[in-house]
């Protein structure tokens, strides 16, 4: 992964050092002064019961970390004071609101709450300077005057991280809470259980984590994997642990939600407790197309691979609720939040379909179908949880089959279930793949490993949770959204914090500040001095907001390609080289390209390399011609339209550049290709993907068109022979005989819905293409 390299100082001298109101997100409203108010050693922070006290002593907490010093705390006024007060005897609205006041005699910060006090704390941190602690030995720290009245937009502000594919340690759970506070974000979605771990003590059941806990090895490479690494992997948190975790977490007005897996996503608790299963006797299938399980074989395994499996908990046996029940009461003790997440998605019915015991489930109770039935398992969990004064929580598949009475939903296959649940008068929180899963690619040319998908932080800003189709009254009924970090391919901390950082910052202006507020100029302007304190905090963190963004379209009259860069910083500039010539000519305006080769560009600033991109291009008869699509590709994944299948880039890399490919969700891609005269053709190839892990599966077939007018085509030829040319990437030819044609229509057919046995079954395939070549 890129990792950026340099430091920003705003500073005025060694002795003073100011810094200038770039507050994300945004106040609702600020008004900067003339002069600054001098932070020294002498300076007292004041709070006049418990509860401001503590606020005041984190505020000193980062004092003393960032920049090496700490202040008294009193409970008395004085001219050079850092006063924090919550009203008292004022009933505060709904929103914790605040208001923040810097003058000649000190800081005022009053909340609305006790929370609106420590989120005041949190914007005056981003009026301190900026730099690192050993230029700060022996300095005063100039904070602006300024007049600050502010609140958030939403109640529900949430971030979430997966434990389960990928185990921290408590320590990094404490610093990922931090992140949270600082950007003002309320609710942290813990996702504790998984098919490839389980992570919380239940001491009724210590199989779940003497077994469930650990794996014993890991695909490598992308799913399905190059190989299985077969080291034993894994971990948990003690209820110790977890009890400490929820504190410190309550001490920065942070509500931590667990999240129980169920009914699937449960492999590693029916390793640990077999009779789960529908099927207990028999051993545990791991799919893949090239060898990924461990020396190990036989019997119930936590799943060493990623994707959706059949064995489920079994939802035809008592014990099963039984058992579930005996773990949320150790949770509930653990955690009290009001939420209880129990997940509900990608829960295959395969098993449930051959289970003797749910299928006399479906006809005792009457049911329809297996759908129904995980509607059962859902509502009868969610009475249990109600009747100890819980509300569950469920990812949106949930809605099969009818929504539990009293549940809350998370919309994440888009935000369709969650408009439909908002009708139904159900909270929801959105928190759709597009654009708000970290775990997808933030760069145009990411060169670490990630799931796929292409979320740049422009995007993730651009969201706004609330759905034009909704009205005012059923709009009330979206609480907030959240964004997703998914640990398949994030093994360490450093890479969780390069998929956060700088998308965090984003996330937190969608949530926290008011629609008519938001500006991606002005963000831009305060991101800079973002990436600075990141810098002061020692995060990793991406910079793709430096990446030189190219643009590829056809050449006019369609007689080759154009190419434009483009940048959002405009501090730089950008060199180009063509054929290997690296970087030897300034970039002022797009660039020809007639010929396959390689074509590269370089950006920089301040004398400091920023990005650096190659391209290399691949030509033959269909590249930059006219092309129409019958259907528009999946919003998810919409390369950059039609002309993404002729643009003579042919995608390497699987998912992680995202704009190479368009994708299908269940439907045909039908392209019509004009070549711009009659000739002769003998080869169409399509380039596709096949990633069952991600539902991604291979073609059904390819059958190619001829026409001479565009209008009255005849099949030439078809195929279904899929040729791997990498972990996941793929070609189908297709021979037409020395075809005389001007117009080529080329129908890639869907593998349709996903049979029994394969990851995702039961939902549509989806259909990935990146590059349609005429030869």
């Amino acid at each position: 992964m890129r990792i950026l390299v340099f430091w920003f100082f705003t500073f005025l001298s060694l002795s003073c050092l100011s810094q200038q109101v770039n507050i994300i997100p945004q106040p609702v409203s600020v008004t900067v002064g003339n002069g600054n108010f001098v932070i020294s050693k002498k300076t007292v922070l004041t709070a006049r019961n418990d509860d401001d006290r503590k606020t005041a002593a984190l505020f000193n907490d980062y004092l003393q970390q960032y920049y090496g010093f700490k202040l008294d705390i009193d409970k008395q006024e004085s001219k050079d004071y850092i006063r924090f007060s919550t009203k008292q005897f004022v009933k505060a609205p709904d929103k914790d609101g605040y208001t923040l006041n810097v003058a000649k005699e000190g800081v005022t910060i009053e909340g609305d709450s006790y929370t609106g006090t420590f989120y005041g704390m949190q914007s005056l941190i981003q009026l301190l300077p900026v730099v690192h602690k050993n230029e700060v030995a022996n300095s005063k720290l100039q904070v602006p005057f300024v007049s600050i009245q502010d609140a958030p937009r939403f109640s529900y502000r949430g971030l979430h991280l997966d434990v389960g594919r990928h185990f921290f340690p408590a320590s990094f759970v404490k610093k990922y809470i931090d992140y949270i506070a600082l950007h003002k974000l309320n609710y942290f979605h813990w996702h504790l259980t998984e098919d490839q771990g389980w992570r919380i003590e239940i001491k009724k059941y210590p199989r779940l984590t003497e077994v469930g806990g650990y794996r014993n090895g890991t695909i490598v490479g992308r799913y399905p994997g190059l190989r299985n690494d077969n080291e034993r992997y894994g971990g948990f948190y003690t209820q110790e642990e977890v009890k400490d975790i929820v504190k410190y977490a309550a001490d920065r007005h942070i509500t931590v939600i667990p999240e129980i897996e169920m009914p699937g996503h449960s492999s590693a608790a029916i390793a640990a407790y077999p009779f789960l299963s529908c099927f207990p006797d028999q051993p545990t299938k791991i799919p893949g197309k090239v060898s990924t399980v461990s020396q190990q074989t036989g019997g119930k395994l936590v799943q060493e691979t990623w994707g959706v499996f059949d064995d489920v908990y079994c939802a035809g046996k008592d014990s099963t609720f039984g058992f579930l029940q005996d773990v949320l009461d150790e949770v509930l003790a653990l955690f009290p939040s009001k939420y209880i997440h129990i997940g509900g998605d990608e829960s295959p019915k395969a098993n449930w379909k051959k289970c003797p015991n749910c299928q006399k489930r479906i006809k005792d109770l009457g049911l329809k179908d297996e759908h129904e039935l995980q509607s059962y398992f859902i509502q009868r969990m969610e009475k249990y949880l109600n009747s100890k004064g819980r509300t569950i929580i469920g990812w949106d598949e949930i809605l099969e089959g009818g929504l539990a009475p009293n549940a809350w939903l998370m919309s994440w296959r888009g935000e369709k279930g969650g408009i439909e649940a908002a009708k139904q008068k159900h909270n929801v929180i959105m928190t759709p793949q597009n654009p708000v899963y970290f775990d997808h690619t933030q760069s145009q040319d990411e060169d670490s490993v990630t799931i796929g998908g292409y979320n740049p932080i422009e995007k993730v800003y651009a969201y706004d949770p609330l759905p034009a189709e909704l009205s005012a009254d059923e709009a009330k009924y979206i609480v907030g959204a959240q964004a997703n970090v998914w640990t398949e391919y994030m093994g360490y901390p450093s890479k969780v914090e390069y998929m956060l950082f700088p998308r965090i910052a984003a996330l937190s202006e969608v949530l926290w500040s008011a629609k008519e507020k938001k500006s991606w100029p002005d963000f831009e302007k305060r991101l800079n001095t973002q990436f600075a304190r990141y810098q002061m905090w020692g995060v990793n963190y991406s910079n793709a907001f430096y990446d030189i963004k190219s643009t590829v379209s056809p050449a006019p009259d369609n007689k080759g390609l154009s190419i434009k860069f483009d940048t959002k910083d405009k501090g730089g500039k950008i060199t180009y080289g063509i054929g290997g010539k690296h970087y030897q000519k300034l970039y002022t305006t797009p660039v020809s390209i007639t010929d396959a080769g390689l074509v590269t560009a370089l950006y920089t600033r301040d004398g400091k390399v920023r990005d650096s991109v190659d391209f290399l291009f691949h030509f033959n008869k269909a590249t930059g011609k006219k092309i129409t699509l019958k259907e528009k590709p999946s919003s998810n994944y919409p390369g950059d339209g039609a002309f993404t299948l002729v643009n003579g880039i042919q995608n390497t890399k699987g998912l992680t550049k995202g704009r190479e490919f368009i994708a299908y969700n269940g439907g045909d891609l039908e392209a019509a290709i004009d070549l711009g005269m009659a000739q002769k053709i003998s080869e169409v190839t399509v380039h596709t993907l096949e990633q069952p892990g991600s539902w991604i599966y291979r073609p059904q077939s390819v059958e190619v068109f001829s026409s001479m007018d565009g209008a009255d085509y005849k099949s030439i030829g078809t195929s279904s022979t899929f040729i791997t040319s990498g972990t996941a990437n793929g070609v189908i030819k297709v021979a037409v005989n020395n075809t005389n044609t001007r117009y080529v229509k080329v129908v890639v057919k869907n593998n349709g819905m996903i049979t029994d046995g394969n990851a995702g079954a039961g939902n549509k395939a989806w259909l990935f293409c990146d590059e349609i070549e005429v030869n």
